[in-house]
């Protein structure tokens, strides 16, 4: 399950998700909860959901991060990376054994923060002209917050792809490299897993290109309007993920 707007808003918990968990539990029912936001490392998310009033193990939080480096590490062991992003993203490369520099890196990766420097998004874009390998976390254009829309990575990748001319590889959601990732580190196949988001273009699409039915919660960025406007559908739509609670080992009961 997608982990913004479908078990928490920013910092506060969408009501009953914590029953939802607890339920998935008592069932013995094994999850996954999925961002495309790489800022933060698993530990962090864990200590996030905890103040939130949710307890995930953290082997149970999979990040944009973590499939990237994953991604990096078959394609291109022991490489360097100059990097757009925060801890979350820079530990997972660390983690791979990746050096981190702006001296001829291999690729120029790009992931979420919240305080983009114009200085780094220039040298990134000078590092791309110059050959480095364009790569993105995420393609999320926005992201909701209680005040509003926040600009995502999606955004500032648009930015470099239209001063450099190269597009970046996307590995976050709606890439299926993401969902399936996350499959072999559950050990889990697809025609018994679900996907449970509030994005019709990332969540839902992911889901479906991954073999997977799909449930979109309305409590996020999705909404029944915007979904009618997609040539695909989500197996089911249900308000919030507390629908789900008292049926969680049947969940498109009627």
């Amino acid at each position: 399950m997608d982990m913004d707007g479908v078990l928490v808003h920013e910092e506060h918990m969408v009501p009953g998700a914590d029953r939802f968990l607890s339920a998935l539990k008592d069932n013995g029912i094994p999850f996954m909860v999925f961002t495309n936001n790489s800022i933060y490392t698993p530990r962090d998310l864990r200590a996030r959901l905890l103040r939130s009033g949710l307890d995930v193990p953290e082997e149970s939080i999979w990040t944009s991060a973590l499939a990237t480096a994953q991604f990096l590490q078959t394609q291109r062991p022991g490489g360097s990376a100059f990097v757009v992003g925060e801890s979350g993203l820079t530990t997972a490369l660390h983690n791979i054994g990746y050096v981190l520099t702006d001296r001829e890196p291999d690729y120029v990766i790009l992931g979420e923060t919240r305080t983009y420097s114009f200085e780094a998004i220039t040298k990134a874009i000078r590092l791309v002209e110059g050959g480095a390998r364009f790569i993105a976390t995420n393609p999320d254009e926005k992201g909701p917050s209680r005040e509003g829309t926040l600009p995502a990575t999606g955004a500032v990748a648009a930015l470099i792809e239209r001063v450099t001319g190269r597009a970046p590889y996307y590995v976050g959601k709606p890439n299926p490299l993401m969902m399936r990732s996350a499959l072999r580190h559950l050990g889990k196949h697809s025609e018994n897993t679900l996907m449970i988001g509030d994005r019709m273009d990332t969540d839902v699409r992911s889901g479906l290109e991954s073999g997977l039915q799909t449930i979109l919660v309305l409590s996020g960025i999705s909404n029944e309007d915007t979904a009618e406007l997609f040539p695909y559908r989500p197996t089911k739509v249900v308000r919030s993920i507390t629908d789900l609670t008292d049926n969680v080992t049947d969940p498109f009961k009627t």
